[in-house]
């Protein structure tokens, strides 16, 4: 995917060799429950190539309240897909246990993983949930607030890269 080669390509730079990465964006709330604005920290990525284990989630959560007081983090797989998931594919992925599902998170965090042994994690703004789909009109509003969510929290990312044990340089 492009996702997979733009961040081989990045990581084979010298000065990332030994880069942390995370996986930012949004994503679609797989559980009944979830807004958009809501967060999820995912605990490990998955789709049809396997999962990833994702590093420092306890940390990020921490620090995603702190970053967003009031807003709901929810933690747990979030898997990937080609497409955007609609309908009754949502209750499929649920019921493998994922709660949330993006294009992106997977694909990067493996190919992060591939490039050399380094921690890495998956932060996304829900969009759209079950109740909140992508097809309807209040959903240029969801994007706009997911949007604002996103940007509030880069501080909480800048705390889990601090807390990481990576090489000096």
């Amino acid at each position: 995917t492009a996702a997979e080669r733009a961040v081989t390509d990045a990581l084979g730079e010298p000065v990332l060799r030994d880069a942390a990465v995370l996986a930012t964006g949004f994503c679609a709330g797989l559980a009944p429950g979830m807004h958009p604005g809501d967060l999820v920290v995912a605990e490990e990525t998955r789709d049809a190539h396997g999962a990833t284990p994702c590093a420092g989630t306890e940390l990020l959560v921490k620090e995603l309240v702190r970053a967003v007081p009031g807003k709901t983090v929810h933690t747990g797989p979030l898997t990937g897909s080609d497409h955007v998931v609609r309908g009754h594919e949502r209750g499929e992925l649920l019921a493998t246990g994922a709660i949330a599902v993006d294009m992106e998170s997977a694909a990067t965090l493996r190919a992060a993983g591939r490039a050399g042994r380094r921690p890495v994690a998956a932060v996304r703004v829900v969009v759209d949930a079950p109740e909140h789909e992508l097809v309807r009109i209040g959903t240029v509003r969801g994007g706009l607030s997911a949007f604002r969510v996103l940007r509030a929290v880069l501080p909480a990312f800048f705390e889990w890269h601090r807390s990481l044990l990576l090489p000096r340089r």
